[in-house]
């Protein structure tokens, strides 16, 4: 049975990404909604902001992710950030902008084959550049954005997990990773962690937990099968960080 809901998840996930492309085949050019909402984050269990986000794609396959980061008290956001992605997985364009307490922004996009990202520290000011020697279907996985992590997650499915004889498999996978606002750029490992009963506000849920590693850490991730594997809970090990879907 977990598996056959996995498998439903998967393929609605798959559905939702070419949803677009059938619309255009029918003549309708219009955008879909793959994923909107909020995720509260918690520190030691207090709520201390809220990321505000939607995942859409266009008639051409071109998928924008958008999200925008409010601190709890707040009524505006201080940072938000827009990712284009191409069809086949190319990154158009990655976009940081800190509205508050400064006023710094950054782009991350392809130089030929590879990503260079350009950094404004301060309004006027000419921007710094810091090559990356990665393809440009690298993942963006930026700080404080958290649907970047779904999305990475949604693309581990896609690429790592088969049917062999009706079953639904999932093995291990890297993955390159840009992390913007620390111009670094590092190896992210995936491994899956099978079906998990949780409590999310106060309704147990049996949910699909897959592990995300990298030098600073790892964190757990719990997604909905029966809801096309969207993102729902997120933990880091060792730390009272706590990231759950409204």
């Amino acid at each position: 049975m977990v598996r056959k809901l996995i498998v439903a998840g998967m393929c609605g996930l798959l559905l939702m990404a070419t949803a677009a492309a059938s619309d255009k085949e029918k003549g309708n050019d219009k955008e879909s909604q793959v994923d909107s909402g909020s995720f509260g984050i918690f520190v030691g269990g207090q709520r201390v902001a809220t990321e505000t986000f939607s995942v859409r794609q266009d008639s051409a396959g071109l998928s924008t992710v958008s999200s925008q980061l409010r601190q709890e008290g707040s009524t505006t956001p201080s940072q938000t950030c827009e990712m284009k992605v191409a069809s086949n997985g190319t990154l158009v364009n990655y976009e940081w902008h800190e509205l508050s307490p400064g006023k710094s922004e950054l782009v991350v996009a392809p130089s030929n084959e590879f990503l260079i990202e350009r950094v404004t520290e301060a309004p006027g000011e000419k921007p710094k550049e810091q090559p990356f020697l990665l393809p440009n279907t690298s993942v963006i996985l930026d700080n404080n954005f958290f649907v970047l992590r779904e999305v990475l997650a949604w693309r581990y499915l896609a690429s790592a997990c088969t049917t062999e004889g009706g079953q639904f498999k999932c093995g291990p996978a890297q993955f390159g990773v840009v992390v913007p606002q620390e111009r670094v750029s590092v190896r992210v490992s995936i491994s899956p962690g099978g079906p998990e009963k949780i409590v999310i506000h106060g309704i147990e849920r049996q949910l699909v937990r897959i592990s995300l590693k990298t030098d600073d850490g790892e964190w757990n991730l719990w997604l909905d099968p029966l809801d096309h594997f969207k993102l729902i809970r997120m933990v880091k090990t060792g730390e009272n960080t706590e990231i759950v879907r409204d």
